[in-house]
């Protein structure tokens, strides 16, 4: 299967910039967080399908870098791409100026599979993952 994802774009609002005008770093986590659920929606396992599932999926892992800053009003692109689901959920993103296409930041999200009813961590993608991932074209 080639590498799912999905693009979003993100107007930066006021309330997301510091006192020197540039987004706050914590704010990225946010962008990720839409980009993330855009792509799951892609293959109908955003976070209502995984609760009905009986699998959460907490994350365990959390990088960003930060080449550039994002500034008010900014338009950026926000990519969210799986790079591994065998026994793990790893997304890529990747934030960029729409208008240019420099990239400002990227970093990734590693999340497991944890049964809800027993609380334990499962060693494989759960089937209604796979399932939903063999049928996205």
């Amino acid at each position: 299967m080639p590498r799912l994802s999905a693009t979003l774009d993100v107007d930066v609002p006021f309330f997301d910039v510091d006192a020197m005008d540039i987004v706050w770093h914590g704010h990225y986590v946010k962008y990720f967080e839409l980009a993330r659920c855009a792509l799951l929606e892609r293959i109908d396992y955003n976070y209502p399908q995984m609760k009905a599932s009986g699998i959460e999926w907490p994350v365990v892992d959390l990088r960003i870098r930060y080449p550039r800053p994002a500034r008010f009003n900014q338009r950026l692109q926000v990519r969210a791409t799986l790079t591994d689901w065998e026994s793990r959920l790893r997304i890529a993103y990747e934030v960029v100026d729409a208008e240019s296409g420099a990239r400002l930041t990227r970093g990734h999200t590693v999340q497991v599979p944890v049964d809800m009813a027993s609380g334990k961590r499962l060693p494989h993608c759960p089937d209604a993952l796979l399932t939903r991932l063999e049928n996205v074209t």
